[in-house]
């Protein structure tokens, strides 16, 4: 019997005797913040008390009274079940009618390695030299494409991450995750630890593994961005999906033989696809932002460590902002055979995050204003409040921006900032009056808005001093980390001791029985969406089948692409709300 059947049988014969399920944060909780687990009955429950009990079975809290909060999902009913006030250090369960929740921690530390665990993830999906399969991947790339006067020009850019469990490169999720790390490691330096050198091998470099790897995604970046006339945006398209092969024995055929070299696009700012699909591209900005500020911040962060390559950083910073003013719009990701691609509509946030990441690096007023005016035109991500939104239309899903201005503007402007993001959580707090206090729309990336989420909350927190989104911003952590319909941790591998995708769709899972440790999982999506994507299907027996009732569904099987595919941009983006989670170090 394999893995994923006896996961499914443990858990058929653990459920079989409960309608009702308490789900708690498998990791844990910070003794300071707010402790809420949910129970969810699938048939109707009336749960009045519960108590919190020690690993000795001694109840250390309550009986205390659950608060009712209606359907959710396959939950009939749910109860919030807040234990708060308990900040004891120590392992615990929640009891609540007749089920008792898995084992839990309190304590400062609880999140400690929670960020460099994210980091593995990012190890496994480098190209170029990879440290997971001690080789190179992905040598010969690219070929340029769609070129007014260099198509079929070869141009060297291999580097990079593979984008999720396909070996496709964006410029777009690349520059955002570079970015996110740059600046988890700015904000909370003592979150990172130095156990890998900068190829990502094994073994202390003297500088912190989140360097290193954000490193890594500069170099590509550079390649990417080689002359003031080539700025290019992506490698590879979905001819890429043809074949379920090894990163080391990749059989995609883009016309010059399998296993051949891949197509580069260049950022042209009008519609791209080389084949049947073509994306609404109207500009480059949206690129250039991305570039310029992942250039900034890298030239800010490596000055005292290696001033040539952050001397070059900075003109290429300087290069991409100009490029981006010159050429407003979106540069969107090209399909080619298949329609789905990043339908980015926004890109004053990308050029207002460059300009507020250029001011903090130059002190130029004319950044600063270029700032505020860009600020201005977006105030709120607008898939905040929404009902839905396209794939990845609103990217990236919280703006950085708006504090990186508030570091660095004057006190008069600060304000504003912050109010634009009270704004942006208001409309989520209105839609998020159910027992898990969800209020993101369940696209496709679920997970990647419910992380930004979190990230908005506790930058606005700290901006402001303002605690009223507390709750929602512990709920999104909460969410990820198991307190969910189906009691799972959407970070594979983490806690390691924890429930979490043992089949997700990877093709280095299913042919090596290798563990992605650290990915960050799509997540739940709406049931209308899951039935109308092309090519999933399930694989195995659904083991969370009585959880897959509701409006949302989430399976643990490699047929599923839509929830159970691992993300490069959404571990990265995580990396920054974990190190803010670590334990200080005085």
């Amino acid at each position: 019997m394999g893995l994923v059947s006896i996961h499914a049988l443990l858990f058929a014969l653990a459920s079989a005797d409960t309608a009702t399920f308490v789900r708690v944060n498998q990791v844990g909780y910070v003794p300071d913040a707010p402790k809420v687990a949910v129970a969810c009955s699938l048939e109707p429950r009336r749960i009045a008390r519960f108590t919190v009990i020690d690993a000795a079975g001694r109840r250390v809290f309550g009986p205390a009274r659950a608060k009712e909060s209606g359907a959710f999902g396959p939950c009939v009913t749910t109860h919030r079940l807040d234990f708060s006030r308990l900040r004891a250090a120590g392992r615990y369960r929640v009891v609540a009618g007749a089920d008792t929740s898995v084992a839990f921690r309190i304590g400062p530390d609880v999140y400690a390695g929670g960020a460099d665990t994210l980091l593995y993830y990012m190890r496994q999906q480098r190209s170029g030299w990879n440290p997971v399969f001690k080789d190179s991947v992905h040598r010969k790339d690219g070929i340029l494409v769609d070129h007014p006067t260099r198509t079929g020009e070869f141009i060297p850019v291999t580097g990079g991450w593979a984008d999720a469990s396909d070996y496709l490169q964006y410029v777009t999720t690349s520059a955002t995750a570079t970015t996110m790390m740059m600046l988890a490691y700015r904000d909370q330096p003592t979150a990172f630890a130095d156990d890998f050198d900068g190829r990502g091998d094994a073994g202390r470099n003297g500088v912190p593994d989140v360097l290193d790897e954000a490193r890594h995604g500069l170099d590509w970046l550079l390649r990417m961005f080689p002359d003031d006339s080539t700025m290019l945006n992506q490698l590879g398209d979905d001819r890429d999906h043809s074949f379920l092969d090894l990163p080391t024995t990749d059989s995609s055929d883009y016309g010059w033989g399998r296993g051949g070299y891949r197509p580069v696009y260049p950022c042209t700012g009008k519609p791209q696809g080389l084949l049947r699909y073509r994306n609404r591209s109207t500009g480059i900005a949206s690129t250039a932002g991305k570039y310029a500020a992942a250039f900034a911040l890298g030239a800010h962060l490596w000055a005292s460590r290696d001033s040539v390559y952050a001397a070059r950083l900075r003109e290429r910073a300087r290069v991409a902002y100009r490029i981006g003013a010159e050429h407003p719009g979106v540069c969107q990701t090209a399909p080619a055979g298949a329609p789905y691609f990043y339908e980015e509509d926004n890109w004053t946030d990308d050029m207002e995050l460059a300009a507020g990441a250029l001011h903090a690096l130059t002190g130029e007023p004319s950044f600063l204003a270029d700032g505020l005016r860009f600020a201005a035109l977006e105030p709120v991500t607008p898939w905040m409040g929404a009902d839905t939104a396209r794939h990845y239309q609103w990217f990236p899903w919280h703006n950085y921006g708006h504090y990186e201005l508030w570091r660095t503007a004057p006190r008069s402007a600060r304000p504003a900032l912050a109010r634009y993001y009270r704004d942006g959580l208001s409309r989520v707090a209105k839609r998020a009056d159910n027992g898990f206090r969800m209020g993101v729309p369940f696209i496709w990336c679920s997970n990647n808005l419910i992380a930004s989420f979190g990230t908005q909350a506790l930058l606005y927190r700290q901006m402001t001093g303002d605690s009223r989104y507390r709750e929602l911003e512990q709920a999104a952590v909460d969410w990820l980390l198991g307190v969910n319909p189906w009691g799972v941790s959407m970070i594979i591998g983490y806690p390691a001791n924890g429930t979490f995708a043992r089949d997700p769709h990877a093709v280095v899972t299913k042919q090596l029985g290798l563990q992605l440790t650290g990915g960050l999982l799509d997540g739940p999506v709406y049931r209308s969406i899951y039935q109308n994507l092309r090519g999933i299907r399930l694989f195995e027996p659904d083991e969370y089948e009585r959880f897959n009732t509701g409006f949302i569904v989430y399976h643990d099987d490699f047929g599923d692409y839509s929830t159970n595919e691992p993300i490069m941009d959404g571990t990265a983006n995580l990396a920054y709300l974990f190190a803010a989670l670590a334990p200080r170090i005085r």
